[in-house]
């Protein structure tokens, strides 16, 4: 929609609208993670100083592992953007180009939080209980970066349903605006807004495992409830999908999303059945 948000004067540098919504998501997550372990602490002042260098890491953990899946997939895909970075290998760094997987952050934010608790003598669980709140929070803001860049956009909405209005379905301008994302094709079309849902899907993850945050019985259970029930949620959200450059399997019967899907939920849900009868002594 507005992939440019504006030029600096003086040097033509763009301010890309992406990258401006993924800072401030991550700035909004990083301070509501300082609230929630100040929230659920017995000493707030020296928890808080204790964690404040997981979302730094939590962000570096996002961006290579987002990235990295991305290229991973793209080259077992043997797909045009996967021989580019074979023949081209500078452009796995070009993340503003578009091209990252959401669950190689994912998996990416928890290695970097947990290695950072664990080297500073945290409690890596409980990072991963407050952090998916307070990540989610934030991805729900990154997300609509994404909509302004046209990435991960979706496929195009059948006659009978073109009545629902945004943020269910959204119109593509025409003609497009420079560096978008969206493709030639779509310029002009009526798309399901996947973008606003992706949004809405993390701000639904979040306000789960918040709930689940305040009555936990053990520290990780608001963690694998988060990943269960975001699984659940993306594989449905993944049927809207028309960008085809995410990575389909099996004559697009599948996306590498809900193939990850179909894990991750199984093993969240692994998790809640294994310590179905934990009881943690916890702070309050």
């Amino acid at each position: 929609m507005h992939p440019i948000l504006f030029e600096i004067p003086g040097i033509n540098f763009p301010l890309r609208t992406f990258g401006a919504l993924l800072g401030l998501g991550f700035l909004v997550g990083a301070w509501l993670f300082s609230v929630l372990i100040a929230r659920f602490s017995k000493s707030p002042a020296r928890d808080v100083e204790a964690y404040s260098a997981l979302p730094t890491w939590i962000l570096f953990g996002i961006i290579l592992g987002a990235r990295l899946l991305y290229v991973i997939v793209e080259i077992a895909r043997g797909s045009p953007v996967g021989k580019e970075f074979l023949s081209e290998p500078w452009r796995v760094i070009a993340v503003w180009q578009g091209g990252l997987v959401m669950y190689g952050g994912f998996l990416g934010a928890i290695v970097g939080g947990v290695w950072c608790a664990k080297r500073n003598n945290l409690r890596p669980l409980h990072a991963m209980d407050v952090g998916i709140v307070a990540g989610f929070i934030g991805q729900a803001i990154g997300r609509w970066g994404c909509l302004m860049v046209g990435d991960d956009y979706g496929s195009r909405v059948p006659e009978k349903w073109s009545w629902l209005p945004f943020p269910i379905t959204v119109r593509v301008p025409s003609p497009l605006p420079p560096e978008s994302l969206f493709g030639d094709e779509n310029a002009g079309q009526l798309l399901w807004a996947t973008q606003p849902m992706m949004s809405f899907k993390a701000l639904i993850v979040a306000a789960v495992a918040y709930w689940v945050l305040r009555r936990r019985r053990y520290e990780g259970q608001a963690a694998w409830t988060a990943v269960t029930t975001y699984a659940v949620l993306r594989f449905v959200v993944e049927f809207f999908r028309g960008d085809s450059v995410r990575g389909v399997w099996f004559d697009g019967a599948v996306s590498t999303s809900q193939l990850i899907s179909l894990a991750a939920g199984a093993f969240g849900a692994a998790m809640l059945i294994k310590n179905r009868s934990r009881r943690d002594a916890l702070e309050a």
